[in-house]
């Protein structure tokens, strides 16, 4: 690296101009409020539990919302405990049955919507919450998730309303789902689902949702989330800021966190921390920054005061071979790295004519494009070494995952790649480079992407890797929640995403390629009767040998008919300022704000210095 360049960056933790330092001044009034600051890279699409499925969308839902459950924050491996609930739910009736009950005297935020008068949480909210899924008119990219389950009564419910063409009844009883007295809701299954309890573990998806504040914004109810969390959405700029602020009515809960045993840093923490209030923080202002020089600078600048998943680019500066660069060590900054727990990985469209289908052919083209990326240069060069190989849809830190499994999904082998196409019959006919189609039409990849640097980094691996095998591809660019859209809709022939399971199961990914999730999770809409019937077998089973072995068979499907392309599984490194305490990643905690503290004296002063 330019040693000028490295000066630059550096000198950036030790002192601020003029404009800077304004700017960090403004962001932190001159009182002891204690405001937290980072940017997101990806902007947010709205805040209805019922309507998004984005990544950062979901963060500050989690955040407003609760759900019954929730995982501990620095417990490893994970675990889950009561939230709103009293207690852990009982489960019977071999994982059909799931009956939970709700702490009396918990209350929404105060809001409009219940006419000055304080609301207190109960059974039926949860009731609710979980019909909006079902309820056409909110188009919820989440269903499959309930589906899945069978909840007694309620698909059924949902499909006589979209065949009358009527709004959906939120007062017609089910048997699947009903609260028994205020406090207390039922859940009844079709099938067992073992792991169900899972999901009543992330608020931006069964969260409590108050009737009357959906009813009094109606179509506007993703700008105006209400829940009984930590905080509130306080002021939202779209797609440039978010601001949230202390719930003032939020119960009294303690910091009461167990780290493993063998965590010294962590364990000091807790000790720290134990018996304060939550939240610690009383404000959170995010920004969206998706570019990743400004989001380092801004960082660099005392303008944020942690960065989330430091950009690849400036891993070599900040983390050089895994260490914290002694320029930030000498500045007092901290360093959180951690394995995602995720896929990053590319689709294509199964019902596309070109890439799409299950003959040999189609087969042959997916598997020949897949073998000739070559990952060890992705992650060298483009990902600057944040990355593992991945051998198939479910990662380290999931139960499934097995690091004995071995798959062709990581080999790069571009000999094989060009003898697969010539085989049958991806050649090229008119001599002018490019292979055709076997029936001598032109053979075309279209491939969607976003514009800033990351992507751009992605593309060129792609566009080196495509040429190198005489396959023409050219690129769509365009922002990601235009894609999802498109994604939803069938409209792209592929596109490279990231997945992140919200628990700590295989069954999330694995679900990506499940024939009934098609439009949802399932991007790529593939949909094999045998991936199907072992997919389903398996989310019926406890977790053991006759599961795990279903589950590893669900991965040889995905390598032998390839409808996705899994590249990597990331290294995310995140940086805190010397004045955040307390901060650590806990991939299925996305409201960590609530246990992480701020010294304003030493923000506002060394921002300043």
């Amino acid at each position: 690296m330019d040693p000028t360049r490295r000066h630059v960056l550096a000198a950036g933790l030790t002192g601020l101009g003029a404009r800077a330092r304004a700017q960090a001044d403004a962001a932190t009034p001159a009182t002891s409020m204690k405001t937290l600051r980072y940017a997101f890279l990806i902007s947010e699409s709205g805040f209805d539990p019922a309507q998004v499925t984005d990544y950062y969308s979901r963060i500050v839902i989690s955040g407003i919302l609760e759900a019954p459950l929730e995982f501990e924050f620095l417990a490893d491996p994970p675990r889950l405990r009561p939230a709103t609930a009293a207690a852990m739910p009982e489960v019977g009736d071999d994982y059909r049955r799931y009956t939970f009950r709700i702490q009396p005297g918990i209350h929404f935020a105060s809001d409009p919507a219940f006419g000055g008068r304080p609301r207190e949480l109960v059974a039926e909210d949860y009731v609710y919450a979980i019909k909006r899924h079902y309820d056409p008119r909110w188009k919820s990219g989440n269903l499959f998730i309930l589906e899945n389950a069978k909840i007694l009564g309620l698909s059924e419910l949902r499909r006589r309303t979209i065949a009358a063409n009527a709004p959906f009844d939120y007062d017609e009883p089910v048997d699947g789902l009903r609260a028994l007295d205020r406090y207390t809701f039922e859940l009844r299954l079709a099938r067992p689902a073992p792991r169900l309890l899972y999901q009543f573990a992330d608020g931006s998806f069964t969260g409590a949702v108050a009737r009357e504040v959906v009813e009094a914004y109606g179509d506007r109810i993703s700008e105006h989330p209400v829940g009984t969390g930590a905080f509130r959405l306080a002021r939202w700029k779209r797609s440039s800021r978010i601001e949230l602020e202390r719930n003032a009515g939020y119960r009294e809960r303690l910091y009461d966190e167990h780290p493993p045993a063998g965590n010294a840093r962590l364990k000091a923490v807790a000790a720290q921390f134990r018996g304060r209030r939550l939240p610690l923080v009383d404000r959170v202002v995010i920004s969206i920054v998706e570019q990743p020089q400004p989001r380092w600078l801004s960082f660099l600048n005392h303008e944020q005061d942690l960065i989330e998943v430091l950009p690849n680019d400036y891993a070599p500066i900040a983390v050089p071979n895994g260490r914290l660069a002694p320029f930030l060590e000498r500045a007092g900054v901290g360093m959180v790295r951690y394995a995602r727990s995720d896929d990053s990985l590319s689709y294509f469209a199964m019902n596309h004519p070109v890439v799409g289908g299950y003959a040999p052919a189609q087969v042959a083209l997916r598997r020949a494009i897949c073998l000739a990326v070559d990952i060890g240069r992705e992650i060298r060069d483009a990902r600057r070494g944040q990355a593992i190989p991945a051998q198939g849809p479910i990662p380290p830190g999931c139960w499934g995952y097995d690091p004995q499994f071995k798959s062709v999904m990581s080999d790069f082998d571009r000999p094989r790649a060009m003898a697969l196409l010539d085989l049958y019959g991806y050649v090229d006919r008119n001599g002018d480079g490019w292979r055709e189609q076997p029936d001598g039409s032109p053979l075309e990849i279209e491939y969607a992407t976003s514009p800033d640097q990351s992507f751009r980094q992605l593309v060129e691996q792609w566009q080196k890797n495509m040429d190198a095998i005489g396959i023409r591809m050219r690129f769509k660019v365009a922002q990601w929640p235009e894609h999802l859209k498109s994604a939803r809709a069938g409209k792209l022939m592929m596109w490279g995403v990231g997945w992140t399971p919200t628990a700590p199961d295989g069954d999330d990914l694995l679900g990506l390629a499940y024939g009934p999730n098609a439009g949802q999770s399932n991007l790529a809409r593939f949909d094999l009767p045998a991936y199907n019937a072992v997919y389903a077998r398996q989310h019926e089973l406890p977790d053991g040998p006759e599961r795990q072995a279903l589950m590893t068979l669900a991965q040889r499907y995905w390598a032998a008919y390839m409808p996705y392309k899994v590249h990597v599984h990331r290294i995310f490194t995140d940086l805190t300022h010397p004045w955040v305490l307390g901060y650590e990643r806990n991939l299925y905690v996305r409201d960590f704000w609530r246990y992480v503290d701020i010294d304003p004296q030493r923000q506002r002063g060394l921002a300043a210095a």
